[in-house]
């Protein structure tokens, strides 16, 4: 499995969300995504992970950019999730079914534990890859200021 690279065609998907809808990347043309994998949900640095998209919402609405959750957990847990965190604009997508395909086709899988990486990956408006990083260790929270920054320069 190799990592998504920078100027590679973001792989389309059909995610279910925490508000029980099925989202595309290709719902989001013409606005740049932000694709923040966390590993699971209901632990400490994926909580502070997404409360932060939702924390820095407005930001991101200056940039042209929507930022989407994602994980490996169920659709349920992320409904479940997103009302304990208080999410209100934020989307959590669950990569469950089947577990990871979506993780493997960025190339962000870890099979051995059954997660994806903690990871952003900046999508353009027209579904090009612009920015990549994933987080070693994955315990480390991802800054914000940094992906906000790259995508000032885009």
């Amino acid at each position: 499995m190799k990592l998504i690279t920078i100027g590679d065609i973001a792989p389309d998907f059909s995610l279910q969300d925490n508000n029980d809808k099925t989202v595309h990347l290709s719902d989001f043309r013409g606005k740049n995504i932000l694709l923040s994998w966390h590993p699971l949900a209901f632990t400490p640095v994926c909580t502070d992970q997404m409360r932060a998209l939702e924390t820095h919402w407005e930001s991101f609405e200056k940039l042209n950019t929507v930022p989407l959750g994602f994980s490996v957990d169920s659709q349920p847990c992320k409904k479940v999730w997103a009302t304990a965190l208080v999410l209100k604009k934020l989307n959590i997508l669950a990569d469950f079914c089947p577990v990871g395909k979506v993780a493997k086709d960025y190339g962000i899988f870890i099979e051995d534990k059954g997660t994806s990486e903690r990871a952003n990956i900046i999508v353009d408006e027209n579904g090009i890859v612009k920015w990549v990083k994933v987080y070693k260790p994955i315990s480390q929270l991802p800054d914000l200021n940094e992906v906000i920054q790259v995508l000032s320069n885009m």
